[in-house]
């Protein structure tokens, strides 16, 4: 069975790819939930690529802070301790390669993420 695709949308301005590079520079330097949150509120409706961009980034964070949330009592029996390990690594990197492609213009359908959005 094929992945869903994500809606075919126009090449984005230089403007919106800005705008996708700042939403995940946001989600790495500590604003994870309220920095893209914000970006994709005030401009989703003026941009199909950050409204796409915004919704992967959002649904991709929930999911991995909901991740995290589930390996805090695993700790207690020690796994959790390297489960959130990965978690972290996890997504630092999967939000570069997300960067990456906001910066060249492309939608990122982030991995393992729970569609929320």
């Amino acid at each position: 069975m094929e992945p869903p695709s994500l809606p075919a949308a126009p090449i984005p301005t230089q403007d919106e790819k800005n705008l996708g590079l700042i939403m995940h520079v946001l989600s790495l330097v500590g604003f994870s939930l309220i920095g893209p949150l914000i970006v994709w509120l005030v401009k989703k409706d003026e941009s199909a690529f950050i409204d796409a961009q915004g919704r992967e980034l959002l649904n991709f964070q929930l999911s991995f802070l909901i991740y995290s949330i589930a390996c805090i009592p695993l700790c207690f029996v020690l796994i959790g301790i390297p489960l959130l390990i990965v978690v972290g690594i996890a997504a630092f990197i999967l939000t570069i390669i997300g960067l990456v492609k906001a910066t060249e213009g492309k939608i990122y359908r982030f991995p393992v993420t729970i569609k929320m959005l």
